[in-house]
């Protein structure tokens, strides 16, 4: 979910909070919103800083490799990170990070849970008619299932259904195909849940039963 080359270049990284027993890593380009916890221990100050994209991205090759704790130590403008026999030492994004906490749903009212590698699927194969300029697809969820349709500028459509247990009212939302396979294909669960509101809003996606890790998807005009 980060930015690249934005030229807010505050959101080309990724936001770390560090509290006592927790690391809370958040990410946005302004059109999709990536929050996750993990739990740590350190000391009782609060602190938020912002990684560049390139040492998020090492940081994600590197620790693939260990299972190792990482120490995390901050100074006004650097971070390092150790862990097994490697030293990582970074500068941070000066500026001001967007209030996530704002952008993620409280009130949608609407949930349902979907099956991850179902759903996976289904937008592989609609996405095969979406264009490279234009990656939108429409979800329309209701009391007979969950339908996603893509068509393109040759007129061509693709529909497929899922049943999908739902009782709430129709919602006919577009989404950019691409941020939702992003999600899916970096989640782990055999499930996940969609918490929407109407065809004008965001859609929530979160891990059935936990709440260490959100992801928030913004409405896209089909």
């Amino acid at each position: 979910s980060m930015a690249q080359q934005d030229l807010r270049y505050y959101l080309n990284g990724v936001l770390l909070v560090i509290e006592s027993a927790c690391v809370r890593a958040v990410a946005t380009d302004g059109h999709r919103l990536a929050y996750a916890d993990a739990p740590g221990h350190g000391g009782t100050a609060k602190h938020e800083v912002i990684v560049p994209r390139k040492t998020v991205l090492e940081l994600s090759r590197l620790l693939n490799d260990t299972d190792d704790t990482v120490t995390i130590d901050l100074a006004s403008n650097q971070a390092k990170f150790t862990f097994s026999d490697i030293t990582l030492i970074t500068k941070l994004v000066e500026g001001k990070f967007p209030d996530y906490q704002r952008v993620i749903p409280k009130t949608h009212q609407h949930h349902v849970v979907i099956s991850r590698d179902a759903l996976l699927h289904s937008l592989q194969r609609a996405s095969i008619l979406t264009s490279d300029k234009f990656r939108g697809i429409r979800w329309v969820l209701g009391a007979n299932g969950l339908t996603i349709v893509a068509n393109n500028s040759d007129q061509e459509e693709a529909r497929d259904e899922m049943e999908v247990e739902y009782q709430g009212p129709e919602i006919d939302v577009g989404f950019n195909v691409n941020y939702l396979l992003d999600v899916l294909n970096n989640l782990k669960s055999e499930t996940v849940q969609f918490t929407l509101q109407d065809g004008n809003s965001s859609a929530l996606v979160t891990t059935p039963g936990k709440d260490d890790f959100k992801y928030v998807v913004m409405p896209m005009r089909i």
